[in-house]
């Protein structure tokens, strides 16, 4: 696909950071959009900016939802291509993060990332590709993560949804490649990008003392690590659409990262252990108070 013109791009996640970024790219381009997120306002303030920042005459609707939602994925497909006549782009781009131990997570918010991150990915996926192939060109972008290639810990849920969006993607791309149907696939691996997911997030009560100092410190040292814009991220990502990519990495941190795991796919992991220790909150020695005078 080497042009946007005229297509119809369906976005999760588009009341901010980079699905907003990529309406608003795609927009420019003359691509009509069905955008969606939980988050009615931001989807207002989305369609707004769109509307005052683009000349071309686009098509725009929008749709509060929850992509851990199937029935309503669906619905939200069919409603889609009844508006539109077609839908030839898809970016499952909507997403969460939750740090915790292995040990101390709580399963309701395991269940609530997994919904998210990865049933939104695969409810999107299924929801919209047989109107994909009915267009006869169409794309498919899901949203992994640096994470997904990388892991660390504290982060176990949201490494297993994005190690999955990898392998999901990545099978499904194969498969696509097989068929000749005229649909491909690309899975996006961005980096620090400077988007409102560090505000969603959930950070557990036991990360506390183990690898940071307090909640609060936690969210401004996580975004601290944003060091790329989301305009940034959705140009690239539009690249990787028209070069038919089947991988996308976004950021320097990004590639660095990726070459890590590859040249060390193992003992990278011990690295990741000393420097989390190097960062980790240190254990303070107590100070006792003495009423004793100083000896000479």
């Amino acid at each position: 696909m080497k042009s946007f013109n005229g297509r119809v791009a369906a976005i999760t996640g588009a009341a901010s950071g980079m699905g907003r970024a990529l309406a608003l790219a795609l927009a420019r381009e003359g691509c009509h959009l069905a955008l969606a997120d939980k988050n009615s306002q931001g989807l207002e303030q989305t369609e707004a900016l769109i509307k005052t920042s683009t000349l071309a005459p686009v098509l725009i609707t929008t749709q509060v939802l929850d992509v851990s939602d199937r029935q309503a994925m669906l619905d939200w497909a069919a409603r889609c291509v009844a508006e539109h006549g077609q839908v030839n782009l898809v970016f499952n781009n909507a997403g969460v993060a939750l740090s915790s131990t292995v040990e101390g997570v709580d399963y309701a918010d395991l269940e609530w990332i997994v919904g998210i991150n990865f049933w939104g990915v695969v409810h999107g996926t299924k929801a919209f590709l047989p109107y994909l192939k009915a267009s006869g060109d169409g794309h498919i972008v899901n949203t992994s993560s640096v994470f997904g290639l990388f892991a660390q810990p504290g982060m176990s849920g949201y490494n297993a949804t994005k190690f999955a969006v990898r392998g999901f993607t990545e099978s499904l791309r194969q498969e696509l490649d097989m068929q000749r149907c005229g649909v491909s696939a690309t899975c996006v691996h961005p980096g620090g990008i400077r988007t409102d997911i560090c505000r969603s997030s959930r950070i557990d009560a036991n990360m506390t003392g183990f690898l940071i100092h307090s909640e609060q410190q936690a969210r401004a040292d996580f975004e601290k690590l944003f060091i790329t814009d989301a305009d940034q991220a959705a140009k690239v990502i539009l690249q990787g659409v028209r070069k038919n990519k089947r991988r996308v990495l976004i950021g320097r941190d990004a590639y660095f990262l990726d070459l890590l795991a590859r040249c060390l796919p193992a003992a990278y992991q011990a690295l990741v252990v000393f420097a989390s220790q190097r960062m980790a909150p240190k254990a303070r020695t107590p100070v006792f108070e003495t009423n004793d005078e100083p000896r000479l």
